[in-house]
């Protein structure tokens, strides 16, 4: 990807531009934007079939991005940025139970028992104590 990047660059600044970030990265022949019916049907589900994978939709390599963006530990907040959401809660809601120890930390909380309390027996309790 970095040499068709390069080589798009070099070809820009031939041509007199200084950026090619408003460039579609994969224009059709002409180079006009791809019918998105035309490039799975045409071009992704015979790769798809060639390299022996099941067949999956575009949308599942989006959600494959976030996931693994996750997994490597990213901040929710540039997984967000990143899939371009409106805002943090639809992240959350999409990515939020692969945050590792998310939900198993308050859960672990539930078992600590504050030391002070531990020590007393049931018949020892006053009122209004928290234990």
């Amino acid at each position: 990807m970095i040499e068709l990047r390069d080589r798009r660059l070099l070809e820009a600044f031939l041509e007199g531009k200084n950026d090619i970030s408003n460039e579609l990265v994969f224009p059709s022949p002409d180079g006009s934007i791809l019918d998105p019916d035309k490039l799975y049907h045409r071009y992704f589900q015979p790769v798809l079939t060639k390299s022996g994978l099941r067949k999956i939709r575009l949308h599942d390599l989006r959600h494959t991005f976030g996931s693994l963006l996750i997994q490597s530990g990213a901040s929710i907040v540039y997984v967000k940025e990143q899939m371009g959401h409106s805002s943090i809660q639809v992240t959350v809601d999409i990515y939020g139970h692969l945050i590792p120890g998310a939900n198993v930390s308050f859960v672990d909380k539930l078992d600590e028992v504050p030391q002070e309390c531990a020590e007393i027996t049931p018949h020892q309790s006053a009122p209004g104590r928290k234990c």
